[in-house]
């Protein structure tokens, strides 16, 4: 991990003479963590790869007008997420499939990937929560993978903290529900 702070890079960032360096000191920082954020949303490596590159070009653009109004973290979270989230549903209109369709597709994906090192378990619970919802699964993914607060996690959705442990709350449950059941 990176030692400078957020509030160090974007004030190197700000700088033209060290614009580059710290964009390379922040994709260096981020870089891991957003890739399984993504991954763990769309499953495909490649897809995961091409979103992170669009994630981070996206944060170039716009990180000079970044009003420092929430955490850098949870500005680069949403983006990767609103980028994951256009790229399911542009797969869903793309091929005409409901959304049970596209994640039974991406589950088929996660079974047939060469990266996915997990055992049966974790294949079990990745199966799981791909059955939840989009909102229930990514709320699970931030809290179960990335640790996240709920109150960034609420910055990130842009919804309540309330509403977002309710998610994680029925979406534990349907896990807990569906891994019984196999």
């Amino acid at each position: 991990m990176n030692s400078q702070s957020d509030s160090e890079i974007l004030k190197m960032f700000r700088d033209e003479n060290s614009r580059n360096y710290a964009f390379n000191l922040l994709v260096k920082k981020y870089q891991q963590q957003l890739y399984w954020h993504l991954r763990r949303l769309v499953i495909d490596h490649d897809d995961t790869d091409d979103l992170l590159q669009n994630t981070f070009i996206k944060v170039f653009e716009n990180l000079k007008s970044f009003r420092e109004d929430s955490k850098l973290y949870t500005w680069i979270y949403r983006i990767a997420t609103n980028e994951a989230l256009a790229f399911l549903k542009s797969k869903r209109n793309k091929f005409f499939l409901p959304f049970v369709d596209v994640e039974s597709s991406l589950s088929n994906t996660l079974i047939a990937d060469d990266l996915f090192d997990g055992d049966e378990i974790q294949l079990k619970l990745q199966k799981a929560i791909l059955t939840l919802p989009e909102k229930q699964r990514l709320v699970f993914n931030l809290k179960y993978y990335q640790e996240m607060k709920y109150e960034d996690m609420a910055d990130v959705l842009g919804t309540s903290v309330g509403a977002l442990k309710a998610s994680f709350h029925i979406a534990v449950k349907k896990i807990e529900e569906i891994i019984k059941q196999n």
